[in-house]
């Protein structure tokens, strides 16, 4: 099992995209398997050649160079949605890991730009291709670390974990509304109770008998 203060080293070192390119579910997922040395440290695109040099720092392996399986080091990209286009299926807002598509059923989504990591999870499940990638003016060429910094994968990491509670949150309680009660789950006190009230139904019901049987 990963030592968590190597898991945390290697987890503060990738950029939190969340973009899934590492072939992981998450940032965590990868720097779990780095920390067990179950993966190779030139799986994240978005980090860039600098990304593969502070994770050999922190591991103790040679620098290589990006798995091109994984993906290419380019410039940062945000996405951009034609909303002319939009029909508010909300596919990407599911999709979005970080929370940054903003929009309601039937209605036109926007991409919070500040929060965009650039990840691309948002451009397969739309269904008029109407979402995009554009290059930031102020950052065109720059790409890895140097289009990034700790601020914004920190940011990105807390969006990403706090959508991550909401959505659990919410599938324990659809769970718990399909669930079926079943009578062993009252309490004590409630079970005695429910006794108590039927008694008293069925004395009462035998005494309307006992009046009725007389009067006839």
């Amino acid at each position: 099992m990963a030592d968590s203060a190597l898991l945390q080293a290697i987890d503060d070192a990738l950029p939190q995209t969340q973009c899934r390119r590492c072939g992981y579910a998450d940032c965590k997922a990868y720097a779990r398997a780095l920390a067990d040395g179950e993966a190779t440290i030139n799986r994240c695109p978005p980090g860039g050649a600098e990304g593969v040099r502070r994770l050999a720092a922190i591991t103790g392996q040679v620098p290589l160079a990006l798995d091109p399986q994984c993906g290419e080091e380019a410039p940062r990209r945000l996405a951009w949605i034609d909303e002319s286009a939009c029909i508010g299926c909300t596919l990407c807002i599911q999709a979005c890991p970080v929370d940054a598509i903003a929009g309601a059923p039937r209605r036109m989504h926007t991409v919070i730009a500040d929060w965009c990591t650039g990840c691309e999870l948002c451009l397969p499940p739309c269904p008029t291709d109407c979402i995009r990638l554009v290059e930031q003016p102020l950052r065109a060429r720059a790409s890895g670390w140097d289009a990034w910094s700790p601020r914004q994968a920190q940011q990105a990491r807390e969006r990403y974990e706090r959508r991550s509670r909401r959505l659990e949150h919410e599938r324990a309680a659809t769970q718990a509304a399909r669930a079926p009660v079943a009578p062993s789950s009252q309490a004590p006190a409630e079970q005695a109770a429910q006794q108590r009230k039927q008694a008293m139904v069925r004395a009462a019901l035998e005494r309307a008998r006992a009046r009725q049987a007389s009067r006839g």
